[in-house]
């Protein structure tokens, strides 16, 4: 019996350094596409690479079983009519999953013709519903027939993913990663078409994905954009030397206490289980030897202030429930002063504050209506940073 496969779009630090090894590590050879040839070659001319899990003891995980194909090639068509083929995943940015769709739709069409059987579709992105949004592209791309097949056939099942994975090079092999030792991959179980075989080791199944995804979202991405955004102010580089500033600390913590208060009313999270949570967050927020860059947390801002998102969110759901957001609107404050010039959306979001103003800029954006207690924060908080950011 041939080994079973799964295919992974992105071969990037997070394919490479966390779904990847997991997947690998279960029993899969595992598929990497990309778009960049460099990358692609290297998987296709080693047969290992290490991934370097930094926590207090630095440990390699060595990593084989895997190869590449380029991403614009049609021998991804190709994979995924591959009746071994169980898995397609994804972490690409939510912004390339429309690009990838058409090669998935036309990948699936094949497998329908191949009659190659049932396939789960899980796109790994940080964000809410990144698999229903690959679903939805994909199947604009498909005929009615096709439709119906992947329909009865093909999974898409959302997930929450949570590593730290920074951009470092390690120097003996360009494959290498480096992550942080914590992980969690959660998978909505009532997604998939069929039984993920073999079972991924380290991913959880569950019924209720909604709460697992706000917990993260608001809370773990909720702090670091946070750390970053504060840190950027008062000139730290890196996460860990932003959180280890006592005040930034409180500020971080406080808006994660806050955003928190509300996840366990809404979602029934027990709450000393959740300032655990908190708690581990911030130690991996200290971590020094991740070399945590405030500007590659910080980078995108218009995104990360989109109402759904990781600061916005928490603030209107703390809110709705009548809890304080003192802290959160210092960091969504901090963000409004994001001001990095290699960064489209920061380059953006200062011309539209040129433009318009603080006032109109957060109603805009964040969506805080002038008059409310939210939008008075914002722009309070956004007036003290600008005048005290260095002494914070």
């Amino acid at each position: 019996m041939s080994k079973p496969k799964a295919l992974h779009f992105g071969a990037g630090n997070i394919g490479r350094g966390f779904i990847g090894p997991l997947l690998i590590e279960s029993g899969y050879h595992v598929v990497f596409t990309d778009v960049i040839r460099d990358i692609i070659e290297e998987l296709n001319k080693r047969d290992t690479y290490n991934v370097h899990i930094l926590d207090e003891q630095e440990r390699l995980q060595p990593v084989s079983s895997f190869s590449g194909i380029i991403s614009t090639s049609d021998d991804v068509i190709h994979v995924i009519a591959d009746p071994n083929v169980r898995l397609v995943t994804t972490a690409v940015g939510p912004n390339i999953l429309p690009r990838i769709a058409p090669t998935i739709a036309k990948g699936l069409h094949a497998r329908h013709e191949a009659n190659a059987g049932p396939l789960n579709i899980i796109a790994c992105e940080n964000m809410v519903g990144g698999t229903a949004l690959l679903a939805g592209h994909v199947s604009q791309h498909l005929s009615p027939e096709d439709k119906s097949w992947v329909d009865q056939h093909i999974g898409f099942a959302n997930c929450s993913v949570d590593r730290i994975v920074p951009p470092a090079k390690p120097e003996d092999n360009p494959l290498d990663v480096v992550v942080e030792g914590f992980y969690e991959w959660v998978v909505d179980q009532t997604g998939l078409k069929s039984t993920i075989e073999p079972k991924v080791e380290g991913m959880k199944l569950t019924g209720d994905l909604s709460g697992y995804i706000e917990r993260k979202l608001f809370t773990l991405n909720c702090g670091h954009a946070i750390a970053a955004y504060l840190g950027n102010l008062k000139g730290y580089k890196t996460i860990d030397q932003a959180i280890r500033d006592p005040q930034i600390r409180s500020i971080v913590r406080g808006a994660m206490v806050e955003g928190g208060a509300a996840l366990v009313k809404k979602h029934g999270f027990n709450p000393s289980e959740h300032e655990k949570y908190v708690d581990k967050i911030v130690t991996r927020f200290e971590n020094s030897k991740l070399k945590d860059d405030v500007v590659r947390v910080g980078r995108q801002p218009l995104r990360k202030l989109g109402k759904a998102d990781r600061l916005v969110g928490p603030t209107n759901m703390a809110k709705g429930y009548g809890f304080p957001i003192d802290n959160l609107t210092q960091g969504i404050a901090a963000a409004f002063l994001y001001d990095v010039e290699e960064d489209e959306q920061s380059v953006e979001l200062q011309q539209k504050l040129a433009k318009v103003g603080i006032a109109k800029a957060v109603e805009e954006i964040a969506g805080f209506q002038e008059g409310s207690e939210e939008h008075r924060l914002v722009v309070e908080a956004y007036g003290d940073l600008s005048r005290n950011h260095n002494r914070l």
